[in-house]
């Protein structure tokens, strides 16, 4: 008796790494019940697209996805971000056959039920899931997600209005899930949240239980006991409150990477009042200042915003000021855009020029490029442990502390000794603004 074809699912992925989280979490309950996920359209009894939907040129991106799923399968279930904007989808797309919103994982199983059912005959004991669960990552490296939304309301962000407020994950849950990664031959561990530093402040920074050892909510703790687990951890999203400081001697003790994702998006008072940003005053700089005393490995990257309503020449030139006295390692910066449904949409405040804003955004790329390209240069010569993502005839392409996955620069070796995953020491030879090339020890 032939056993019955598994049902197969497409599905993509657009979006920031929290999006990704999701959609492993999701590909990993479809598997359990015996479908199959497949790389194309033609392959797929239905595709699932799960959307970005932070800023206008993400939801084109969406729109577009959605609509090339239509035009090759016919058969397009929606979820992710711009799910909570159903009408806006499906205006363009109206024969999409369910739209759901970020982490409506069980309304997603649902609709893929509705359209082909799973495979009665899987038995999952035999057809084994990897205890880590389904990965879009490269098997060297996962995304830790420590908690869901936030409670900020920046006047440009419309996160909190499709992720809700911030609901913190409990830390034994957390610490099991990295430690299930960690045994599956992770070696480095990214936690990313929409705001880490503030992970258990909704519960009160709760004592939970991992491996029978009492330990808080709290990040601290988290990190104490991430830090054990002998990989990398690498810190995102985190906003510079007081309680950042704790963390600092243990990247100076090489507990956790000496790394901070802090998302600054600005300098100048004024436009930080504007953009009603949090835990922002005159006083870090000179954190900064303290941090890197404390632990001088210190990579510091961040993202910022030029062109916000109401900058003017005198705010933009006080934010290449503060670049040029902060030393940031890593910067990425964006051309303010409005989103629907944000409030700096209806800030009184006079809109930047294209042409102006296009303007400030070379000049502060040019600025942040010289800093970063002389910050890389006093590594030439110094001797630093590498992370190889890929290997290919040309050699092997890998990453220090100092760079995350796909948004920090690369350390390129000229051997072909090496595989995914392994960690090497190498000895920096050259350096431009993003990148190293180093020889291997």
């Amino acid at each position: 008796m032939s056993t019955p074809a598994s049902p197969k699912v497409g599905f993509v992925s657009l979006g920031c790494p929290k999006a990704l989280v999701d959609s492993e979490r999701i590909l990993t309950q479809l598997r359990m019940e015996g479908y199959e996920v497949v790389s194309s359209y033609e392959d797929a009894d239905v595709v699932v697209v799960n959307t970005c939907g932070f800023i206008d040129s993400a939801k084109a991106e969406s729109l577009d996805v959605i609509g090339e799923a239509l035009a090759e399968n016919g058969k397009v279930i929606v979820t992710g971000c711009m799910g909570v904007e159903e009408s806006a989808i499906r205006n363009v797309h109206p024969s999409v056959l369910a739209v759901t919103g970020p982490q409506q994982y069980e309304q997603v199983l649902n609709a893929v039920h509705d359209v082909v059912a799973p495979n009665k005959e899987h038995n999952p004991l035999i057809d084994l899931v990897p205890p880590q669960g389904v990965k879009l990552t490269p098997r060297h490296y996962a995304y830790l997600k420590i908690s869901e939304g936030c409670n900020h309301s920046c006047s440009f962000c419309i996160i909190p209005s499709m992720r809700g407020k911030l609901v913190s994950r409990p830390v034994g849950e957390v610490l099991g899930e990295a430690e299930r990664l960690v045994k599956a031959g992770v070696k480095e561990v990214l936690v990313i949240s929409q705001d880490t530093s503030a992970y258990g402040v909704d519960m009160k920074y709760k004592t939970d239980f991992w491996n029978g050892q009492p330990v808080k909510t709290r990040m601290l703790e988290l990190c104490e006991a991430l830090g054990s687990m002998g990989v990398w951890v690498r810190l995102h999203y985190v906003y510079p409150y007081p309680n950042v400081d704790d963390v600092i001697p243990l990247m100076a003790a090489g507990k956790i990477l000496p790394y901070l994702d802090i998302p600054f998006q600005h300098a100048s008072p004024k436009v930080l009042k504007a953009m009603k940003r949090p835990a922002f005053e005159d006083k870090t700089l000179a954190r900064i200042k303290n941090w890197r005393e404390q632990c001088p490995e210190l990579t510091i990257r961040s993202t910022f915003i030029v062109g916000f309503p109401g900058e003017t020449e005198e705010d933009f030139q006080y934010l290449l000021d503060w670049l040029s006295e902060a030393q940031l390692d890593r910067v990425g910066c964006f051309q303010y855009s409005p989103v629907e449904g944000a409030p700096a949409n209806d800030l009184d405040l006079e809109p930047v020029p294209d042409d102006i804003k296009q303007d400030r955004w070379d000049r502060f790329m040019a600025h942040q490029q010289a800093i970063s390209a002389e910050r890389l240069q006093q590594k030439i010569g110094r001797e630093i442990e590498v992370l190889i993502d890929e290997v290919d005839d040309e050699g092997a392409v890998g990453r220090s502390w100092a760079d995350a996955p796909e948004i920090d620069g690369s350390v390129f070796i000229a051997t072909n000794s090496v595989s995914p995953g392994d960690k090497v020491r190498v000895r920096v030879v050259d350096a431009d603004e993003y990148d190293l090339w180093a020889e291997l020890l």
